[in-house]
């Protein structure tokens, strides 16, 4: 008599915790405010439904964010003493601990991450960088960069869709604790924890106009990042995006920093712990359904344990659950919007016309919405798309190596330089090629580990400067 296959039981979240509204305001100078430009919709990644209306700027609210930002840090938030904007740091973090499970099921909603994602790494993490910030708000003197430092002034910020309440920290903790204001544009299809973190400022009583939060599609962000009254710019996001912010900044003054793409290669000697790497590779590439910057998308496997390692790999990622991002047993999400899966599906069908082995998970997909299955591609040369563009979504690209020096080689034949990954046992084979790798990140013996406390930024098409830790003060500060 043979098993059945064991099934989990639904464990569905339920989506009325995220508090939805049918419709959501911009935030500027500390009020709720209609906007100048056409309402936007927020849709349902997984289902394809409208969630809620958002209003969105026009230039003139810009301008308004702008004015609003300079007036609070002349007469209120540069000349407060790092003491006191620590306490309103300290407060946004508490409460967004305090309000996690409904800010959780928000972001799943706007997003289609897993909602074990958003409730065990997204939300916690958000809250635990305006803590680290807020322990440095009296402290600059100390962080390195002279005994005075100064903030720069308003810093226009703009994020994208793959993180909305986690990259929102990353670039408004840093800015507030070193004494800047902030003009924020959330992603066009993700505004909606952006619009619900504007309610916690008001909450912890933030003086108005020291955070303004602009929903809005491009050509809002690209009005921010030109705007005369903008002191610093910050940007994570595409590459294409990222140069052209460069080329409207050039002799400006204004200070910039971008983190861009990647094409992260995830590289496992033949001495690595195999089943460890496994589980690796899997958080790695189809964390967030690959929607990560630094997602390890191309894995690099010496020869002699290639075989294996994908038998135990596919193995593995059968078990993968895709389906319900509500449903607390979901692995893995929805695809962001039917753009984004859409190039995933161009990219995947460029492996397969250019010669690459597909795999597959057999998992069902759900009837509707925008979900792709976990995909790995072996056989791929470093000439092929698959190896050379960034994806950014649940496909793996498989290569070989068979020495040290070409695994290196490979790793390393990509204009982007975010984040690496090593697997091994030999501490010092993980330190020489730590040294190797162009990389701003390399992590050993595992991947996607993040911490307020460590700086985080690549180089070459990946972008420059740093976010999180006291390396990422520098970029509000005038040093």
């Amino acid at each position: 008599m043979t098993e059945s296959p064991w099934e989990y039981a639904p464990a569905p979240e339920s989506r009325d915790i995220a508090n939805l509204k049918p419709s959501y305001r911009m935030f500027v100078g500390g009020e709720f405010t209609d906007g100048g430009g056409e309402p936007l919709k927020s849709i349902d990644p997984a289902t394809g439904e409208v969630l809620a209306e958002v209003a969105s700027a026009d230039e003139s609210d810009v301008d308004t964010a702008v004015r609003a930002a300079r007036s609070a840090f002349d007469s209120t938030w540069s000349t407060m003493p790092g003491t006191e904007r620590a306490k309103y740091l300290f407060r946004i973090a508490r409460l967004i601990q305090e309000r996690g499970r409904e800010l959780a099921v928000l972001e799943t909603l706007d997003n289609g991450k897993p909602i074990r994602e958003s409730r065990d790494a997204d939300i916690p993490t958000a809250a635990a960088h305006f803590f680290h910030h807020a322990g440095w708000a009296d402290k600059l003197g100390h962080a390195g960069y002279g005994p005075d430092p100064r903030p720069l002034g308003v810093a226009g910020q703009v994020i994208p869709w793959n993180f909305p309440l986690l990259m929102l920290a990353w670039k408004i903790a840093p800015a507030l604790a070193c004494g800047n204001t902030v003009v924020l544009k959330p992603a066009e299809t993700t505004p909606l924890s952006a619009l619900v973190f504007a309610e916690i400022c008001q909450q912890a009583g933030l003086p108005p106009g020291v955070v303004n939060i602009l929903p809005g599609a491009g050509d809002i962000g690209a009005a921010l990042v030109a705007h005369p009254g903008v002191d610093k710019v910050a940007f994570t996001g595409s590459t294409e995006v990222g140069k052209q912010i460069q080329r409207t900044v050039a002799g400006t003054g204004k200070k910039l920093t971008l983190e861009l793409g990647g094409k992260a290669a995830n590289i496992v000697f033949d001495d690595a712990p195999l089943d460890q790497a496994v589980e690796g590779i899997v958080n790695g590439i189809f964390f967030n359904q690959g929607h990560v910057c630094c997602a390890g998308s191309r894995l690099l496997v010496q020869e002699s344990v290639a075989e294996e390692l994908l038998e135990r790999l596919r193995a593995r990622i059968r078990t993968l659950r895709v389906g319900d991002p509500l449903d607390k047993n979901t692995d893995v999400g929805a695809i962001n919007s039917a753009e984004q899966l859409a190039r995933i599906t161009e990219l995947a069908d460029s492996g397969d016309a250019e010669g690459a082995q597909r795999w597959t998970s057999p998992c069902p997909l759900p009837d509707r919405g925008f979900f792709f299955a976990p995909t790995v591609f072996s056989g791929v040369q470093q000439s092929m798309r698959i190896a050379r563009e960034e994806i950014f979504g649940p496909v793996l690209s498989v290569l070989t190596f068979r020495t040290p020096a070409e695994a290196i080689a490979k790793a390393n034949n990509t204009p982007y330089g975010l984040s690496a990954g090593i697997w091994s046992e030999k501490g010092s084979r993980i330190l020489w090629a730590a040294q190797q790798l162009r990389a701003g990140v390399v992590w050993a013996n595992t991947f996607n580990r993040f911490d307020p406390t460590a700086p985080f930024g690549g180089y070459q098409e990946s972008g420059f400067g740093r976010e999180g830790g006291r390396a990422g003060l520098e970029a509000y500060l005038d040093v």
